[in-house]
């Protein structure tokens, strides 16, 4: 497996800019997306398996915190409306996240393979990306959908608390400072955020179950759904999702070379 770095500076900044090194090609790369309710993992598992399978982590929450770094004349139309949304405290709307996403479409292309996460979050995205990879002759590997009950989703988030200064995170349980109320790093004030209290998190769950988890019914018609278990260590999550991709990509290869046999026979 793959432990190359990339710095992801075409998705990051926009098609303008090239990304060093250029990953390896590979006769069948991972292309794969992540859903999963708030609170499951999927940066975490993104990370982990863009180290392990070679495939670049495209996140749209990173292509957003990018974008009001950059400065206001090499930004693109997309991203100003977004920034523009985003300064207003209003959700950026489907059209805008898919143009940023249609504007980075040579990341999809990438030899190495992607790791989409954060995007599609709705039926409509889910569509334009179905139709921009038809275009461009690309298939997906598999969407893994990380689950995990509601109660554990609540006790996960819950328990998190973010250091003040470094904004540093702990869990009360799982992972505690030292000193209890301070982060080890700096010492500074470990608070709960608002959007990790109990009543907070009930109400991002069902806002999820409205708009994304439908994607877990379309992508399971399209034969491409892979459930993964969420319980456990990132570690532990991360051995139950590897030998199940790379069956899926076994068997997607084996799909895509006999349609290719079918097709020259015609």
């Amino acid at each position: 497996m793959s432990t190359i770095n990339k710095d992801r500076v075409a998705w990051l900044q926009g098609p303008s800019a090239k990304c060093e090194p250029v990953p390896p090609a590979s006769d069948f790369p991972f292309r794969l997306v992540l859903l999963g309710a708030p609170g499951v993992g999927k940066g975490t598992q993104a990370e982990l398996l863009t180290a392990r399978l070679g495939a670049c982590h495209l996140s749209t929450g990173d292509v957003f915190r990018a974008a009001g770094k950059t400065p206001e004349c090499e930004q693109s139309p997309a991203m100003k409306e977004a920034l523009g949304y985003m300064h207003r405290g209003e959700l950026v709307p489907d059209s805008t996240v898919w143009e940023m996403v249609r504007e980075r479409s040579g990341c999809l292309r990438c030899a190495g393979g992607f790791i989409l996460d954060g995007f599609p979050r709705t039926l409509g995205q889910a569509e334009s990306l179905r139709r921009l990879m038809q275009e461009e002759g690309l298939s997906l590997t598999a969407v893994v959908n990380y689950d995990l009950p509601a109660p554990e989703i609540v006790a996960r988030l819950s328990g998190r608390r973010t250091c003040e200064k470094c904004k540093a995170v702990y869990h009360v349980t799982e992972r505690p400072p030292k000193c209890a109320g301070k982060c080890d790093r700096c010492d500074g004030k470990l608070f709960q955020r608002e959007d990790d209290r109990p009543e907070s998190i009930k109400v991002r769950l069902e806002a999820y179950e409205k708009s994304t988890a439908p994607l877990i019914s379309f992508y399971e018609k399209l034969g491409l759904l892979l459930p993964i278990a969420a319980l456990g260590t990132p570690e532990e999550i991360l051995e139950r999702t590897e030998p199940a991709l790379e069956l899926c990509r076994t068997r997607r290869w084996a799909q895509l070379r006999w349609a290719a046999v079918e097709n020259h026979s015609s």
